[in-house]
C-alpha cells in the first residue's frame, strides 16, 4: 500500500464554514476541516490516494468556485500536498472524543478509555476516510432519534424491526440501528469507496458480514422491496426534496422518517416538501448551530 496520501486545502471564507464540508461530502468522500482559533479561519482537506485524483479535484474546484459561492460557500486559496499516512492518523486522533448521545447510546475512538454507564452501549468507531463519526451535529441528530425511535417500538412490542440507512457512509447509523436492536438493516451510500470502509466499522463492532447490507448507489438507482419501520436519510437538502418521492417509497403507514443534513434557514422548505405529499406528520425537529433535523411519522 502506498503511504503516502495526496491532499488537497483550501480556505474557507463562507459566513457559515460549517455547511462546506457538507457540500464537498457529497463529491469527495475523504474531508478534513479544522479551525484556527486565533485567526479564525477555516481550512478544508481534500485526501486521495494518487497524484493525479487530487490534482483534478484542486481543477474541478477552480472550476466550481462560482457555482459554490451560489451555495454560500466561498472558497479560496487551494494548495497541493502530500502527506504520510502515520502524520494524517495521528492528526485526527486529536479532533475525536467520545460523543454521548443518551443513556442507551455512546461513541468513542479506540484510543480512547471511556467509561459507559450500566446499561449504555458503547460503538467503537475510528475516525476514517469517510463522512459519519457522530461529531457532525446531522449525525447526532439522526443518532439521538434512532435511538428515541427503537426504544419505542420495543415498547409496544414490536420484536422485529427494520430500519434504512440512506446516504450511510462510514455505516455509523446502520451500526447503531444493528446494535440497539434493529432486525434488518440496509444501508446504501452514493460513494462506493464507502462500503468497505463501513464493513471495517461493522466488523470492528462485532457484528457478522451479513448482519447489514451495504450497497453502493444513488437515492435514484437504490431498490428494496422492503418498507421499513425506520429510514433515516441524512444528504443535502437539494437531494432529499429531490428524493422524497423515492424516500416515501421505502415507508409504510408508522413508518419513522428521519431527515437531516439541512440548513435551518432551509428547514421549513423541505418540511413543506414533504408535507405535501399528504403522507409526512412531524414530530419535532431540533437545531445545533446552523443545522436542523427533522422526525416524521407517515400517516
Amino acid at each position: 500500500m502506498n503511504d503516502i496520501l495526496y491532499c488537497c486545502t483550501m480556505t474557507d471564507r463562507s459566513e457559515l464554514p460549517d455547511v462546506t464540508p457538507e457540500l464537498l461530502s457529497a463529491f469527495w468522500n475523504d474531508i478534513s476541516s479544522w479551525k484556527d482559533e486565533e485567526t479564525k479561519v477555516t481550512r478544508h482537506t481534500l485526501y486521495f490516494q494518487d497524484e493525479a485524483a487530487c490534482r483534478e479535484a484542486m481543477k474541478q474546484l477552480e472550476e466550481k468556485a462560482e457555482e459554490f459561492a451560489s451555495y454560500g460557500c466561498i472558497l479560496e486559496d487551494f494548495t497541493y500536498a502530500t502527506l504520510k499516512r502515520e502524520d494524517w492518523a495521528e492528526v485526527w486522533k486529536l479532533h475525536f472524543k467520545p460523543i454521548v448521545i443518551s443513556d442507551r447510546l455512546a461513541f468513542a475512538p479506540s484510543w480512547e478509555k471511556f467509561e459507559t454507564k450500566p446499561g449504555q452501549l458503547l460503538i467503537t468507531l475510528d475516525p476514517g476516510m469517510s463522512f459519519g463519526t457522530g461529531q457532525h451535529a446531522t449525525t447526532k441528530f439522526c443518532l439521538g432519534s434512532l435511538d428515541k425511535f427503537i426504544l419505542q417500538l420495543k415498547a409496544e412490542g414490536k420484536d422485529q424491526i427494520s430500519m434504512l440507512d440512506a446516504g450511510s457512509g462510514s455505516g455509523i447509523l446502520a451500526i447503531a440501528a444493528e446494535r440497539l436492536g434493529c432486525t434488518r438493516v440496509d444501508a446504501f451510500d452514493i460513494d462506493p469507496d464507502t462500503i468497505p470502509v463501513a464493513y471495517e466499522n461493522a466488523e470492528k463492532n462485532g457484528i457478522d458480514e451479513d448482519a447489514i447490507v451495504f450497497q453502493a448507489a444513488s437515492l435514484t438507482d437504490y431498490n428494496s422491496t422492503v418498507t421499513y419501520d425506520i429510514v433515516a436519510a441524512n444528504i443535502l437538502s437539494s437531494a432529499l426534496m429531490a428524493g422524497r418521492d423515492k424516500l416515501l417509497s421505502f415507508c409504510h403507514k408508522g413508518t419513522y422518517l428521519v431527515l437531516a443534513g439541512i440548513l435551518d434557514a432551509e428547514y421549513e422548505t423541505v418540511k413543506g416538501v414533504f408535507e405535501a405529499s399528504g403522507r409526512c406528520r412531524e414530530l419535532f425537529s431540533s437545531q445545533e448551530k446552523e443545522w436542523r433535523g427533522g422526525a416524521f411519522e407517515i400517516i
